[in-house]
């Protein structure tokens, strides 16, 4: 599918009241609001500390978060009392959704400042987002674009600061009702506690080496804990080319995210590149082990609002390649992160990048059997 005819739609709606600019007014005590971005798993999930700041702001507001589709179902429990609007760029029928959703007292843009058109074209009257984001036509609708700290943070809570007012209260495991989910029934065939392993991440330079899989999967069998796959549909031939055999049970392309979150919540522990589970880890409380590479532990890690989940990440803290100052586009001089792919990467080695190869199957052996201490 297109975007043109979506964009089209937002333009017709938004460039009049582009105009209204001058004219507009910080709310006092807004009633309605709206957070647009369009953000892939992680980064969608890493918003929750800003809907828990925004409900404890205004707690008889109506806050609506448009989300991608795929996402829908783990918000099924109306956390933070919020409502979730599908929306993709893609399918008009979406962005028509939220056009009409409005008026809107305040919008939150998220990211990617391309969606402070799709808030102005769905009637928010007042809109932040954070400054810098590159071509400048982003940020036109912007009443304020707040700049990113001169303190290094992790994203999670920088998100936070788009809405005035102390930070939110530190997570809970009961802040996010577990959603709706079929049953797994062969879990319940098995004879011992598990250990969820997910190898898959969005790009191949966040890969960890196959046969390290497959020799943590044996480390998790010697200390007396079932391996079990994880994965997405594009990912099935990854996990049966580390597992050739089938040896261990399997999901990888076969539950949504409702099952996965029940398949996490009873396992022990997850290990996991730094990718959209590593998130999920941390909202269902389950000690998460991430493997960072060319990503930064710090601005994708537990933060503030997440300092008491069981996070444990594992990385090279100083990676020479790891030198790109940005977070979606914005300059920051504190960040160091690498948003290369495997055909841009310096030290690609055909199958993994250095940052992944150089984090030794001991230290995540190690770091597991700490989260794993005492658990029966």
């Amino acid at each position: 599918m297109s975007r043109l005819p979506g964009r089209i739609r937002i333009i017709a709606r938004a460039l009049p009241r582009l105009a209204l600019k001058p004219w507009r007014r910080k709310p006092v005590q807004p009633q309605r609001i709206l957070i647009a971005h369009h953000l892939l798993l992680g980064d969608t999930l890493l918003l929750t500390p800003l809907v828990a700041k925004l409900r404890g702001q205004y707690p008889r507001a109506r806050i609506v978060l448009a989300c991608p589709k795929p996402i829908i179902p783990l918000y099924a429990g109306r956390p933070f009392d919020i409502d979730v609007i599908p929306f993709d760029p893609r399918d008009v029928a979406t962005v028509s959704a939220i056009i009409a959703s409005g008026p809107y007292d305040l919008g939150i843009v998220a990211g990617d400042n391309r969606h402070a058109w799709l808030a102005l074209a769905a009637g928010c009257r007042w809109i932040v987002g954070h400054a810098g984001d590159v071509p400048a036509w982003k940020n036109w609708p912007l009443d304020e674009g707040r700049p990113y700290p001169a303190e290094p943070a992790a994203w999670a809570d920088l998100a936070t600061e788009l809405v005035d007012g102390p930070p939110p209260p530190r997570y809970r495991p009961g802040d996010w009702p577990a959603p709706a989910h079929a049953d797994l029934p062969e879990l319940a065939a098995l004879t011992r506690p598990y250990v969820v392993l997910h190898p898959g991440a969005s790009t191949e330079v966040k890969r960890w080496p196959d046969e390290r899989w497959r020799a943590l999967a044996a480390f998790v069998e010697s200390q007396g804990f079932e391996p079990v796959w994880s994965g997405g549909p594009k990912e099935v031939d990854l996990i049966r080319a580390i597992d050739p055999d089938a040896r261990y049970l399997n999901f990888a392309g076969r539950v949504g995210l409702g099952e996965l979150w029940h398949l996490y919540a009873g396992s022990k522990a997850i290990v996991c590149p730094d990718t959209g589970v590593a998130h999920l880890g941390r909202l269902i409380d389950v000690p998460t082990i991430t493997l960072f590479g060319p990503g930064n532990a710090l601005i994708h890690g537990a933060g503030e609002y997440w300092s008491a989940a069981p996070f444990v990440p594992v990385t090279i803290a100083d990676m020479s390649c790891r030198d790109e100052p940005y977070i979606f586009r914005r300059h920051v001089a504190w960040v160091r992160r690498c948003d290369r792919n495997e055909t841009t990467c310096v030290a690609w080695r055909g199958d993994h990048a250095d940052c992944m190869g150089l984090i030794s199957l001991e230290a995540v052996c190690n770091a597991l059997q700490t989260a794993l201490t005492g658990v029966q």
